[in-house]
């Protein structure tokens, strides 16, 4: 073969023959699917170290499956009711257990190399075997199957995990189990201090809910119409919606059928926020991973699941057949678990608001995705496009060499947003600003050199008590952060005075902050709890835009002074980036020693 190679100037390259999932499901029997789980348990490296979790709240887990048994402990499998048993009545949570342990699990077993793992599996039942729980009782179970694993082990980092939705119409509003899901995302429901530090934050991943079947028909059209289902409105949660690269159909039986999305594009599987109210609630999902496609056969338009355009995950059944396809939001879910317990492990000290900016961060359209969904360059365009399939498809190498790259700034701190006076009237209290290191001589020099410049900021709210107000933004969310950088030419001082103006308005309506230099601009991303945006230019005008500040705006902290916590504070995580072409531009050098302490500044009202 490589004698071919180097004699033909028609070959560039072998690759591996693709295979499906449904190779391991369908074509292997029990026996040879034990032979390849064993070849794969004699290459896992499992650390000692139990610090990171992935907690599933799901259907329970059969944790007797050879591939989870080595991650998954019996003390570590709970329920909310003991009469429910912890086992896995439904075959779900299994399925999402095999991805969040082990990511792409068809990629894992083909390969030949060691596999490590970093963290553990915890499993807590939250659905009955029979009936349904009381919706008005949804956000309590979840809170008390959080606490019930949290119990058992306090030490631990989790991400939680919860790929359960309910097809409520709330198109966006909160309810009581989005809110939930907030209250103990943000860490306030255990704390009750004046001044919080906040150890309790919580990273929370849910899925976006499946577009129902009658909508298939009409992708990638369908899913917009079908709405992100309850709770992934939840602020302080990662919504996952799905996207797929799945296209090869071998079955048989499917000669006719052809795939539905295109490689790259929408699944036919993900929910949008489309049909949202863009000036109130978050743009949801933030980030889509693989869900899998489907099957369209053109002479009759039939649609179908099949198992070449699913994920292979862990069977429930494990008597049976060792595999089982799994798809949708929920897979899509398990996976950003898995990579998130990749940052978290990795970096042990970062937050959970962190760990969440580094996944928006990190992420990107696909180019069938702005083929699909990106009409125009104009901010209305963009607002569709991040409503369907959110900041794109997260990428891990790239969230985890962020840390190590000296032209990326990652800030953790802690702000007040706001101060009770004697009157007992709250003001905003103060600002952050900080010096962006980046070498002013060289980006000079690059004149017009293309650059790019990425800004992600990442925070926690409380939600209001109750469900007073919750049709209002400021009224539901605790708080906001925004960001901004001075504008080419704009002193220290001129910006400083620009975003105390900015600060002290109740919406953002008057702030602008040269909002035609930024890709999704202020009003498509100040909403929600994470914010993220793309400035493009020339590198000779970033050159004099060094100046990045993090300031409060208003929230019911502010609004309503009698609830005592006007004076509480609150963390966040702040990631620049900065990108250019130029290869051979030593931009590191640069950079390496030139990071700043922010400065405290108090807002003048």
């Amino acid at each position: 073969m490589k004698e071919l190679l180097e004699s033909s100037s028609n070959i560039a390259e072998f690759r591996r023959a693709n295979e499906t999932p449904r190779f391991f499901i369908a074509e292997l029997r029990r026996n040879e699917q034990a032979e390849w789980i064993e070849e794969l348990l004699n290459r896992l490296e499992i650390s000692k170290d139990d610090t990171v979790a992935v907690t599933i709240l799901d259907t329970g887990v059969n944790n007797g499956h050879p591939l989870l048994s080595p991650i998954l402990d019996d003390q570590d499998c709970h329920t909310c009711d003991p009469s429910w048993g912890k086992h896995d009545h439904l075959g779900h949570g299994t399925l999402t257990c095999g991805i969040a342990a082990f990511g792409d699990l068809q990629k894992v077993l083909e390969s030949r190399l060691p596999v490590k793992i970093h963290h553990r599996l915890e499993s807590v039942k939250i659905l009955p075997p029979k009936g349904r729980n009381n919706p008005e009782l949804y956000g309590a179970i979840t809170i008390q199957a959080v606490l019930r694993a949290e119990i058992r082990a306090p030490h631990r980092k989790r991400i939680i995990c919860m790929p359960i939705t309910s097809d409520g119409k709330h198109i966006g509003e909160p309810s009581s189990w989005s809110g939930a899901i907030d209250q103990i995302a943000s860490g306030y429901i255990i704390q009750d201090t004046p001044n919080p530090e906040q150890d309790e934050a919580r990273l929370f991943i849910v899925s976006a809910g499946n577009v129902r079947e009658k909508y298939w028909k009409d992708y990638p059209e369908g899913n917009k119409l079908y709405s992100v289902e309850d709770p992934g409105q939840a602020w302080n949660a990662v919504t996952v919606g799905a996207f797929t690269e799945k296209y090869l159909i071998t079955e048989d039986n499917l000669n006719s059928f052809n795939p539905v999305a295109p490689r790259g594009g929408l699944s036919p599987f993900s929910s949008t926020s489309f049909l949202w109210d863009r000036n109130r609630w978050p743009i949801k999902p933030e980030i889509v991973l693989e869900g899998g496609n489907l099957a369209k056969e053109e002479s009759s338009n039939f649609l179908t699941v099949c198992d070449d355009l699913s994920l292979l995950s862990t069977n429930h059944d494990f008597q049976k057949n060792y595999f089982c396809p799994h798809n949708g939001t929920s897979a899509a879910a398990a996976l950003a678990a898995w990579m998130a317990a990749q940052i978290q492990a990795t970096y042990p000290e970062i937050w959970p608001e962190t760990a969440r900016a580094l996944l928006i961060h990190s992420a990107e359209w696909t180019e069938k995705m702005k083929e699909h969904f990106l009409q125009g360059k104009n901010k209305r365009n963009y607002a569709d496009l991040l409503r369907i399939c959110g900041y794109g498809v997260p990428n891990l190498e790239k969230a985890l060499y962020s840390f190590g790259n000296a032209l990326t700034l990652i800030i953790q701190n802690e702000i007040q947003p706001f101060e009770r006076k004697e009157s007992g009237e709250c003001k905003i209290k103060e600002m952050h600003i900080y010096e962006l290191p980046w070498p002013k001589e060289v980006l000079e020099s690059l004149g017009e050199t293309p650059v790019t410049l990425r800004v992600t900021l990442s925070y926690f709210i409380e939600p209001s008590p109750g469900q007073k107000g919750w049709r209002y933004r400021y009224r539901y969310a605790s708080h906001g952060l925004r960001f901004d950088i001075n504008t080419p030419y704009e002193d220290r001082k001129t910006f400083i005075k620009r975003l105390n103006a900015a600060a002290r308005e109740k919406e953002d309506k008057n702030f602008d902050g040269g909002s035609d230099r930024w890709l999704i601009g202020k009003k498509n991303r100040n909403l929600g709890s994470i914010h993220s945006d793309i400035w493009e230019g020339i590198a000779a005008e970033l050159a004099t835009c060094n100046l990045i500040g993090v300031f409060p705006v208003s929230g019911w902290w502010k609004e309503r002074p009698w609830l005592n916590r006007c004076n509480r504070k609150t963390r966040y995580a702040l990631i620049v980036s900065l990108y250019t072409p130029r290869e051979e531009v030593d931009l590191y050098t640069s950079v390496l020693n030139k990071v700043k302490v922010s400065q405290k500044i108090e807002v003048k009202v």
